[in-house]
C-alpha cells in the first residue's frame, strides 16, 4: 500500500470504498505539527468534487490504470460507442467521465480512456487542442482587447478583437479558452 508521498495529479485512489480522481494536491507544512495533504479529487461514479485531507505518511490505496485511444462513433443515450483502435471491439463508455470537455467532441475523434484493473472506464480524456469555425462574434471595442465569439457547437468563448465569422480557431478542451486563430 503506498503512502501520501506518493500520490500525484491524475492518480485514483479508493477512500471510504469510492473511487476518486485525484485532480489537484497540496503539501501543506504548518509552523508546527506534521505536514498535511489537502487532495481535490473527483468522484469516478457521481462526477462530485470533494477535498481530503491526510496527514503526512498515512497509507493510501492507490488504483492502477491502463489507457487504451479509442475511436469515438457515436453517441446512444447516456453513453458513447467508441471503438477499439487495436481490437476493433465496441464499447459504451458513459458521457460522465468526460466532465465539461464534452462539448467539444466530434465524431471520429481519437480519445483517450483510462480503465481499471476490471476493464471499468475512469476517465475520458479528449485531444488537448480542438480546431473550430467561429459562427458568430460581435464587433470589437475601441480600447478592449477580447470580445464573445461563439464557435461551431454553441460554445461561447472570448477571443481577440481581430477574430472574425468564418475564421477557425484553436480551442484549449481543458481549460476552455482560446489558444490562436488557425489559417486556411
Amino acid at each position: 500500500m503506498a503512502t501520501t508521498s506518493d500520490i500525484s495529479r491524475g492518480n485514483f485512489i479508493r477512500y471510504n470504498n469510492e473511487l476518486l480522481n485525484v485532480l489537484d494536491f497540496d503539501h501543506i507544512t504548518p509552523g508546527k505539527g506534521n505536514a498535511i495533504y489537502s487532495l481535490k479529487c473527483r468522484n469516478v461514479e457521481t462526477g462530485k468534487q470533494t477535498e481530503i485531507r491526510f496527514r503526512s505518511g498515512e497509507k493510501v490505496d492507490i488504483i492502477r490504470v491502463s489507457e487504451l485511444e479509442m475511436q469515438y462513433l457515436f453517441e446512444e443515450g447516456d453513453f458513447l460507442v467508441c471503438m477499439n483502435q487495436e481490437s476493433y471491439d465496441q464499447l459504451h463508455v458513459p458521457k460522465i467521465i468526460f466532465g465539461d470537455s464534452l462539448q467539444f467532441l466530434q465524431e471520429g475523434m481519437l480519445l483517450k480512456i483510462r480503465f481499471d484493473e476490471n476493464e471499468k472506464p475512469l476517465t475520458g480524456l479528449l485531444p488537448q487542442y480542438v480546431t473550430l469555425d467561429v459562427v458568430y462574434t460581435e464587433e470589437g471595442v475601441k480600447g478592449k482587447t477580447l470580445k464573445t465569439a461563439e464557435v461551431e457547437g454553441g460554445i461561447n468563448i472570448q477571443v481577440p478583437i481581430f477574430v472574425m465569422i468564418g475564421d477557425k480557431v484553436k480551442i484549449n478542451t481543458e481549460t476552455i479558452e482560446y489558444v490562436e486563430r488557425v489559417m486556411k
